[in-house]
């Protein structure tokens, strides 16, 4: 694809869901449940009932709630138990899910509701389970154990995550200089504003404005794609692969969604990852102090592979990113992955 073929500018709204460029690095925590006032569950009447019936039926209730407070620490006790085996592989949380199902029927045959109000949710909270209990990438699981490698390395990724692009800092311009030199080295240097920067896929003269949310990271990615699989690199930049649409995606800008993608996928933004995706991810940072910048990488070619296949034009871009989340997601899900190396598209990249 001759560069500049793009013939409509990208704006942020159209990629990755991200309107108007303003990009949160922080996921929107949602309720896990409703939240109820303080009501009457009960649904009966004490009108018409004698002093004896209520002193009788207020001694059922409180035998009922001593009962119920054994039952709870006695289940607390189990939870924690086999929470802590459950705990060793994310490959049992359905296991988890079934045996909270369990336990809540269990307590609601043995009590009634009024006694043991939202015991389900409680019994929940104890195994650290979603109340609308969930399936897929998104699913919370138990705060990880990191050895203290993976501390080191998970803190110095989120350090360059927190880092936003300044167009001001003369490192910060060097590296966008970089990254030009990389990828056309028998070409000119422009100034850091010009129109010859849309070549590489940036939707005006001024890459500063494209960073945004993708931060300092994104272009640390690129660079990174550039000088360990400039093969790969230079036929993505210049759609080189397959039949190509006419509207094609600018690759600058796709870069930038693929390093936002990732922190979310992964759960980045949170202290210690607990997605599936995220827990996993751990494992492979323990091998690979670059594990975030390779799987990028493998990232970026198999979005490549899905736009192809799937024969994508512009207006398709976000389908064609979440499709080649879910395939990452599984192949991050497989047994025989320790390293990045081991995910099948792997093999897709060129040195």
């Amino acid at each position: 694809m001759r560069p500049g073929a793009l013939r409509r500018r990208l704006d942020h709204g159209d990629v990755g869901r991200m309107s108007n460029g303003n990009y949160m690095m922080t996921g929107l925590h949602g309720l896990d449940e409703p939240l109820l006032g303080n009501r009457d569950y009960d649904g009966g009447h004490s009108e018409g009932k004698t002093l004896e019936c209520i002193w009788v039926e207020g001694q059922r209730k409180e035998h009922l709630h001593w009962a119920a407070l054994l039952f709870t620490n006695l289940i607390e006790q189990w939870a924690q138990w086999i929470g802590e085996i459950l705990s060793v592989s994310f490959l049992f949380s359905d296991m988890r899910f079934y045996f909270t199902n369990l336990l809540s029927i269990l307590f609601s045959l043995a009590f009634p509701a009024n006694i043991v109000l939202g015991s389900a949710s409680f019994i929940a909270r104890i195994l650290r389970l979603p109340s609308n209990t969930q399936s897929g990438s998104n699913l919370k699981l138990l705060e990880p154990a990191l050895n203290p490698l993976q501390e080191a390395r998970l803190r110095s990724l989120q350090q360059r995550l927190g880092i936003p692009y300044d167009g001001s800092r003369l490192e910060h311009q060097e590296a966008l200089k970089q990254l030009w030199k990389l990828a056309y080295p028998d070409r000119e240097l422009p100034s850091l504003k010009s129109g010859l920067w849309k070549d590489m896929g940036w939707q005006g003269p001024d890459p500063s404005t494209d960073f945004r949310g993708g931060g300092f990271i994104s272009l640390e990615n690129l660079i990174f794609f550039a000088k360990k699989y400039p093969q790969s690199f230079q036929r993505l930049l210049h759609k080189q692969d397959g039949n190509r649409s006419e509207l094609e995606y600018p690759f600058a800008v796709a870069g930038i969604n693929i390093s936002f993608m990732l922190v979310q996928m992964l759960d980045l933004q949170s202290g210690k990852p607990s997605s599936r995706a995220g827990r996993r991810f751990l494992e492979l940072l323990a091998e690979d102090e670059m594990a975030f910048d390779d799987l990028y990488c493998v990232t970026f070619r198999m979005m490549d592979a899905q736009w192809l296949v799937k024969r994508a034009s512009y207006m398709e871009f976000n389908e064609i990113l979440k499709s080649t989340r879910t395939r990452l997601e599984h192949e991050l899900s497989l047994e025989s992955v320790s390293r990045v190396k081991d995910l099948p598209a792997y093999s897709l990249l060129k040195r």
